[in-house]
């Protein structure tokens, strides 16, 4: 499998790693177009890939050409590597709110891939959603799927208004995430607690709450009955929860990223 990326930030690094890690491609088999030169060389140095600030190049080298830029930055790139495609190729992209109408157009390629990542797939626990252009043969998507399973857990899915939903969700979902934590640290920094130990308290509670949920397979609600006493403190707490609008300033919010993800789908 050889792979070129267009952008060399955070999640290609994560790919990168991913790929090496589970021995679906050598650095030989990886380029990488990154204008910064830093980060060419830092990239060389760790994983020992071929880094270019040329774009050109690095797509000439790869039969499934990775876009990891910012969506402000596809303008500019599309025209740089349209040309260069080939189609044989087929792009993955997981630059954030691009359609797959707005990708095939820019780059007249009609073999796409869009991926929905998160940030937890920097270190393997991810959640990613994906969907395929008609035009990718499933030998294809099926080498894309080895490649997201490195990040964390995936979904394919057929149709794209659910990669709009896992952008408020799950893509967008670690900020809520790292928003609540610290709000709990804080939380018990006013208590009394040192902020060490309450920030230990609190990764780990958060964790094996997840954990919990994930491997019980109980419904949340269950889980928290089975947490709360009949009078007792986290009955106080959750009542302090409700009068603040908690459950629905979240729902708000999700909502709220999904709209954002709509516009910018728009243009």
């Amino acid at each position: 499998m050889k792979l070129a990326f267009i952008g060399g930030g955070a999640m290609a690094e994560a790919m990168i790693r991913g790929v090496l890690s589970a021995s679906l491609a050598g650095p030989e088999d990886i380029s990488v177009g990154e204008i910064v030169e830093s980060r060419c060389r830092y990239l060389t140095d760790q994983y020992r890939v071929y880094a270019t600030p040329n774009n050109t190049k690095a797509v000439s080298k790869g039969d499934l050409v990775v876009l990891s830029v910012k969506p402000q930055n596809l303008q500019e790139v599309a025209p740089d590597i349209k040309d260069a495609l080939a189609d044989h190729q087929t792009v993955l992209s997981i630059i954030a709110g691009v359609r797959m109408s707005t990708l095939i157009e820019s780059l007249d390629h009609s073999s796409v891939i869009r991926v929905m990542p998160n940030s937890p797939a920097q270190i393997g626990a991810g959640m990613t959603l994906w969907l395929c252009s008609p035009s990718v043969d499933e030998d294809t998507a099926s080498q894309a799927q080895s490649i997201l399973k490195t990040l964390g857990d995936e979904v394919r899915v057929e149709d794209e208004q659910y990669i709009d939903m896992a952008t408020a969700l799950s893509a967008s979902g670690p900020a809520y995430v790292f928003m609540f934590i610290e709000s709990l640290i804080d939380a018990g920094v006013y208590l009394g607690l040192p902020r060490p130990m309450a920030s230990r308290l609190t990764l780990q509670t958060v964790l094996g709450s997840a954990q919990l949920a994930q491997q019980s397979e109980k419904h949340p609600a269950e889980l928290r009955n089975m947490v709360t006493s009949p009078g007792g403190t986290t009955a106080e707490a959750l009542l302090a929860l409700e009068e603040g609008g908690f459950r629905s300033t979240v729902i708000n919010a999700v909502v709220a990223a999904y709209e954002k993800s709509l516009a910018l789908g728009e243009g």
